[in-house]
């Protein structure tokens, strides 16, 4: 009984986190109109970082032992500095909607860094769902031929290989040292290198600065990378990595929401489709996952 409830509460959490990460893209893509892509990846890290900072000296959270140094590296390169760079870069080339439809394969990469890091395994029928969703996300961003793929969509694909490694490190840890003071330590320990190039990077003048970047920024600073993270890495040490890593295949739905209504960007019915194709695949994946 007590397995079950916690089983369910990794998958709530893990809703929550996928929710809060649904805009982060949008987000990304409203601010990468105002500032440089490295800036703003250093910034959001040094936001949140400070923000972290407070929240272990006020709760006074246990210091990480020797051998948790190296996952906390781990998690730092993949999802503090790693994804948050890539993403900006690709949404420099391509829609914020357009770079929602790769996260269908986010779910692939963090099962596959799962068995690796945390030595988990699924059963046979959960990767033939696994795959069969990445296919169907990987068909459609191929629908026009590879000689089509631009730079954003290499960015995107090595962004969605970073992450998966950082999600399943940040998830493994969780289980030791706990949710927020994983995601906490990992951007205290990036934070005197990110604060270092905020400064050296900033631009010489906020004054063209829109107040939707700003906001943007305070998203993805607050939400994308500390919120949402406390949620995700929860969840994910609670129902384990690859079982409720395929949620992920819901981000690109809510993504493209939230694309279209803050954006103005349009959702192809082919984009429409694809998602609730891979939504299939997540609800066959998760019988599996164990």
């Amino acid at each position: 009984m007590q397995r079950s409830k916690t089983v369910v509460s990794g998958w709530v959490n893990g809703f929550a986190g996928v929710v809060i990460f649904s805009g982060s893209l949008p987000a990304t893509r409203i601010a990468v109109m105002s500032f440089d892509p490295f800036f703003l990846t250093v910034a959001r890290a040094s936001i949140a970082g400070i923000l972290a900072l407070a929240f272990i000296t006020l709760l006074k959270s246990t210091r990480p032992q020797k051998n948790q140094l190296f996952s906390l590296g781990i998690v730092a390169f993949g999802v503090v500095v790693g994804f948050p760079l890539l993403t900006a870069l690709a949404l420099r080339h391509i829609t914020s909607a357009h770079s929602i439809v790769f996260l269908g394969l986010l779910p692939l990469s963090t099962a596959l860094f799962g068995v690796l890091r945390a030595g988990e395994k699924p059963r046979a029928l959960f990767w033939l769902f696994s795959f069969a969703g990445s296919l169907l996300v990987m068909g459609f961003a191929l629908a026009k031929g590879f000689s089509q793929l631009n730079s954003g969509d290499l960015y995107m694909l090595a962004a969605i290989l970073i992450c998966g490694m950082g999600y399943a490190e940040g998830a493994r840890l969780t289980r030791t040292l706990g949710g927020w003071q994983t995601i906490s330590w990992a951007l205290l320990l990036a934070l005197p290198l990110m604060l270092s190039l905020a400064l050296f990077t900033r631009p010489a003048s906020f004054a063209a600065v829109s107040l939707s970047a700003w906001l943007a920024l305070g998203y993805v600073a607050l939400f994308s990378m500390l919120i949402g993270f406390i949620f995700w890495y929860k969840g994910l040490a609670q129902g384990g990595i690859a079982a409720v890593g395929q949620l992920q295949l819901l981000q690109p739905l809510f993504g493209l929401w939230i694309s279209a209504a803050l954006l103005g960007e349009h959702v192809s019915a082919n984009m429409v489709a694809v998602t609730l194709g891979v939504m299939l695949c997540v609800v066959f994946s998760r019988r599996f996952a164990r």
